[in-house]
């Protein structure tokens, strides 16, 4: 299976591209989803958090989100030691699923797939990009989380400049009648190189 990761900052908009290819019939793993999915189920991963970064990491209700991110999303070591335990359990699950699917090809969605080191484990990247106000607004809404903490975010991450240089292809996400037209374009790009490329 031709497997494309699509990644972008916080706020950029790579989960409506998503949804948009997903209107295509593609098969779209959402990574943050799936990584919060398996801290709640895995019990060798709910071990090995406990291990690293204390009892209070889970309550009765499960993950302590709020406590883990206020870990790691202000320190890129913590937020690094995160990333080392949860990502290969996530990359092992991408990949069984990616073998269950149908279609020319797949999409991995992550917002951290450079940072983490993922770019490995698909065969084409896809960076989706918006300019820094339009993205602090976007999540800020989404969020309701305060500017602050977004800016925070936004520094543990990537620049656009640097995820376009490291992928093969970007789409920018300003306009949404624009991006339906580009994610179009889009879409029958990877088609035609997962057929072309013998997947």
């Amino acid at each position: 299976m031709y497997k494309v990761g699509i990644t972008g900052g916080i706020g950029s908009g790579k989960s409506r591209v998503c949804s948009i290819l997903e209107g295509y019939g593609v098969a779209v793993y959402d990574a943050d989803s799936r990584a919060k999915g398996l801290m709640r189920d895995s019990l060798v991963l709910r071990d090995a958090l406990v291990a690293r970064f204390g009892q209070d990491v889970y309550t009765n209700e499960g993950i302590n989100r709020a406590y883990l991110a206020e870990r790691v999303f202000s320190d890129a070591e913590e937020l690094k030691a995160l990333n080392a335990i949860v990502h290969p359990a996530v990359m092992d699950d991408f990949d069984h699923w990616a073998m269950e699917q149908e279609g020319d090809y797949v999409v991995l969605e992550s917002a951290i797939l450079f940072e983490a080191h993922l770019e490995d484990r698909v065969d084409v990247v896809v960076a989706v990009m918006a300019p820094a106000e339009l993205r602090l607004e976007r999540a800020m809404l989404r969020d309701g989380a305060s500017r602050e903490q977004i800016e925070s975010r936004m520094r543990n991450q990537l620049t656009d400049e640097e995820r376009v240089e490291r992928a093969k292809y970007s789409i920018v996400n300003i306009d949404i009648e624009e991006l339906v037209d580009d994610v179009e374009q889009l879409h029958r790009r990877l088609s035609y190189d997962a057929k072309t490329l013998g997947y």
